[in-house]
């Protein structure tokens, strides 16, 4: 199984450069072009922050690019939602988030909510996307009712192994002060829900950096953003997003699995700033909105 896993596209309702003039839509085309020798895949799994304001038009821009990336390779597209994200416009546009190479909705089975859950099979491999949406907070949470759900789909083991999907992660790392408030706010629950399951990979997005931990003895995986990258290599505390879209390579299923691998789309302007906060202006964002 070789997924490519995309995060955080952001885009906006029309093309062109956001207030920090970065161009969403362009990134993204850029990405895609660069992977446009990757052979081999499976599924593209996308894990949230689809749209940057929650609107129709950014959900139909992203099922169209990269639904054509898909179309051509004949594999589906699975999608999450993020803290960017609206349920409304999401579902109006891609459904279930499970959509095949030609656009029609694959869902074998759906949460019974309002949040996005979804559960479809590709080459025996289950794949489970979550809804860790919180409206109006950076932060997100699962909720028992949706872990109970996802508790009832692992009691039976898939042929190959289940893949979960969801926008923030239950892992973090302690030099950045966003990422302590702004993962995921029920990593214990879902620890529990996953403990001795068929889980084989934790696919998340969020903190536009990658990164890779544990939970429960599974491997969670961070791919990067493609809107933006943040780097850490600044004064204790602070961020900075510089420009650059990355995705990450997941494969699964052989003797080192699971196996991940970034990319780094060659953009000119690759690793300018787009912005910089120090420590003190870190805590006062995670004040605000923590």
């Amino acid at each position: 199984m070789r997924i490519l896993h995309l995060s955080d596209t952001h885009l906006d309702r029309t093309a062109g450069p956001n207030g920090r003039g970065v161009d969403a839509t362009a990134s993204l085309r850029l990405l895609l072009d660069e992977l446009r020798h990757l052979g081999g895949l499976d599924a593209v799994v996308v894990t949230g922050d689809l749209a940057d304001d929650g609107a129709v038009e950014a959900y139909t821009a992203l099922r169209t690019l990269i639904g054509a990336y898909a179309r051509d390779r004949n594999i589906p597209v699975l999608c999450t939602t993020g803290n960017h994200d609206e349920r409304e416009a999401f579902a109006k546009v891609l459904g279930s988030g499970h959509l095949n190479a030609d656009g029609t909705d694959r869902a074998e089975l759906s949460f019974d909510s309002a949040q996005r859950a979804a559960v479809s099979t590709v080459g025996g491999w289950r794949f489970v996307t979550l809804d860790s949406l919180v409206p109006g907070k950076v932060y997100g949470r699962l909720g028992a009712p949706q872990l109970e759900w996802l508790r009832e789909v692992l009691r039976t083991p898939a042929e190959q192994g289940t893949v979960l999907a969801f926008h923030h992660p239950p892992v973090a790392l302690d030099i950045s002060a966003t990422q302590q408030v702004f993962g995921l706010r029920d990593p214990g629950e879902l620890a529990a829900a996953v403990r001795a399951s068929d889980v084989r990979v934790i696919l998340t997005g969020h903190y536009h950096l990658q990164l890779f931990g544990l939970l429960e003895s599974v491997p969670v995986w961070v791919t990067p953003g493609v809107v933006n990258r943040i780097d850490l290599t600044v004064a204790a505390g602070g961020e900075r997003a510089v420009r650059g879209a990355s995705a990450s390579l997941v494969e699964l299923g052989g003797p080192a699995s699971p196996m991940f691998h970034t990319f780094h789309a060659r953009d000119p302007r690759a690793h300018e700033t787009v912005y910089e906060i120090d420590e003190a202006e870190a805590r006062a964002f995670v004040a605000r909105h923590g």
